[in-house]
C-alpha cells in the first residue's frame, strides 16, 4: 500500500499538503485532514472551532481536497502517498471525495475515530463504530469509485466489538484499518488474525521498541501524529529509522 511503512496520521486543522511534503523524506503515506464534507459535519466542526480547536473549514471541501491532493501527488521531489481523512453524516459526499482520491491514487480514510461530542452528536467519528451498517455503506460507496479505502478507528469504545467492525468493513470493500490502539496495543493482533486488511497501528509510536511491538502484533505499518509537526525532529527520525530497520530484516 505504501513504502516505507510509516504513515503520518491526520492532525485536525494542521495536516495539509505543506505538512505532508515537509515530512515526505520519512514516511510512505500522509493522511491529510480531517475534512468535514456535509452541512451537519461542518456545523459540528464550527462548534469545535468556537471552543478553540483547529479545523479545516474551506468554502468548498471537495475543491480543497482536489487542490491538496494535487499538490502532494504532483510534487516531483516527494515520494509519499497522500490520503484524506473525511467526515460526513451522509454517503454521497463520501462518494464524491472518493472519486477525487481515485484520480490521484490517494487513500480515502473514513473517520470513525474522533470522539468530540459535537461530531458524535451528528453521527460522525467514533459514533460510527456503533452503527456498522452506515459505516459499511460509506466504505461501499467509496470502494465503488475505485479508491483505496481506509477506516480510522479507536480502540476501547464501550459496547463495540471492534474486530466485528473490522470484518464488516472488509466485507464492504475496505482495504485498510488505521487503529488508534489507546492502551490496548494487542488489539492489533486481533485484526491481523481475523482479517486481511492492511493494518496501520497508531498510538505512542515514538521509538524502536514501540515500532517492534506493533509489528510484532502483526501490524503492516505504523503511524505517528504529533511528531509529524517536527519533520526534522528526533522522534520522527527515530521512528523512521526503526521502521526501515524492521522492514529490511529477514522475515519481518
Amino acid at each position: 500500500m505504501f513504502e516505507p511503512r510509516l504513515a503520518l496520521a491526520s492532525l485536525s486543522g494542521e495536516a495539509d499538503a505543506d505538512w505532508a511534503l515537509a515530512a515526505a523524506d520519512h514516511a510512505g503515506a500522509a493522511f491529510l485532514g480531517g475534512i468535514a464534507l456535509d452541512d451537519p459535519s461542518r456545523e459540528a466542526a464550527r462548534k469545535l472551532v468556537a471552543r478553540d480547536r483547529e479545523e479545516f473549514l474551506p468554502p468548498d471541501p471537495l475543491a480543497f481536497i482536489d487542490n491538496q491532493l494535487s499538490r502532494v501527488a504532483t510534487d516531483t521531489e516527494a515520494e509519499i502517498r497522500p490520503g484524506i481523512n473525511i467526515r460526513s453524516t451522509t454517503a454521497e459526499p463520501i462518494r464524491e471525495a472518493a472519486a477525487i482520491c481515485a484520480d490521484y491514487e490517494a487513500i480515502v480514510e473514513i473517520n470513525a475515530h474522533c470522539r468530540q461530542d459535537e461530531l458524535c452528536a451528528v453521527g460522525c467519528g467514533e459514533s460510527l463504530l456503533a452503527d456498522s451498517n452506515r459505516l459499511a455503506e460509506y466504505v461501499t460507496v467509496a470502494a465503488e469509485e475505485g479508491a483505496t479505502v481506509s477506516v480510522k478507528v479507536r480502540a476501547e469504545v464501550d459496547g463495540v466489538d471492534l474486530v466485528a467492525v473490522g470484518e464488516r468493513i472488509e466485507a464492504a470493500g475496505a482495504d485498510a484499518i488505521h487503529i488508534d490502539a489507546m492502551d490496548s496495543e494487542a488489539v492489533v493482533s486481533d485484526f491481523a488474525d481475523a482479517t486481511d486488511l492492511f493494518v496501520i497501528a497508531n498510538n505512542e509510536v515514538r521509538d524502536a521498541d514501540s515500532v517492534r511491538e506493533y509489528f510484532g502484533y502483526g501490524a503492516d505499518a505504523v503511524s505517528v501524529g504529533r511528531p509529524s509537526r517536527e519533520p526534522d525532529g528526533p522522534v520522527l527520525r527515530r521512528v523512521a529509522d526503526a521502521v526501515a530497520a524492521h522492514t529490511t530484516e529477514p522475515n519481518p
